[in-house]
């Protein structure tokens, strides 16, 4: 391989893994999130899902 190719290699290298490194460092310092907006919990009790019947949601 040229130089410039190795050096394109490792440019791009260096830059997905610097991506995946910082997203890991990110996940670590803040694994969760603090709070979410309402919905998204599931009802037991909902007639629909018993019937099995498509679940509609209200968006």
């Amino acid at each position: 391989m040229t130089a410039t190719s190795v050096t394109f290699l490792v440019l791009t290298l260096a830059i997905v893994w610097g991506g995946l490194v910082a997203s890991v460092l990110y996940v670590r310092a803040r694994p969760e999130a603090d709070h979410l907006p309402p919905g998204g919990e599931e009802d037991p009790e909902d007639p629909v899902r018993e019937q099995g019947g498509p679940v509609v949601h209200d968006t």
